[in-house]
């Protein structure tokens, strides 16, 4: 009986931050917490200089749904999204001209979108979100 008490409290402790957070909300706030995107898991994406591989950049990319787009079905299609990333990037890489530790945010938006919208439908995703760019390792330019 004691342990059941001293379990129940602790719950009701870890529990009351997050209730406090959910009351104290505003407007604007809820459309956020609703969750009107999808994350993509983060992938290794290839960095290539004068057609040689020099290094991957790890990107979490997040597409911002449109509204009244079916949420579930979309997060559904998550595998679909990582895979038309990963196969533009090995198709055209999203190299940046002088830095080998990241990748072109623009090339890679357009990219996407492009799939995304072949995935989801035309009207479906609002944005495409590069939330993270890390380089497996730090690089210098390759010399000529």
């Amino acid at each position: 009986m004691r342990r059941r008490l001293i379990l129940c409290l602790a719950v009701l402790a870890l529990a009351a931050p997050a209730f406090a957070a959910e009351h104290g909300k505003k407007d604007g706030e809820e459309e956020k917490a609703n969750g009107l995107y999808v994350d993509i898991a983060q992938v290794g994406l290839p960095v290539i200089v004068k057609g040689r591989l020099v290094n991957y950049v790890f990107a979490a990319v997040r597409l911002v749904l449109a509204p009244g787009a079916n949420v579930v079905a979309l997060r559904a299609k998550e595998p679909y999204f990582r895979d038309a990333l990963v196969r533009a990037a090995h198709r055209t890489p999203f190299t940046v001209a002088n830095d080998p530790n990241k990748l072109d945010e623009a090339a890679l938006k357009r990219a996407l979108a492009v799939e995304a919208a072949r995935i989801a439908g035309p009207r479906a995703i609002a944005a495409v979100q590069v939330t993270s760019q890390t380089p497996q390792k730090h690089v210098n330019m390759p010399a000529s």
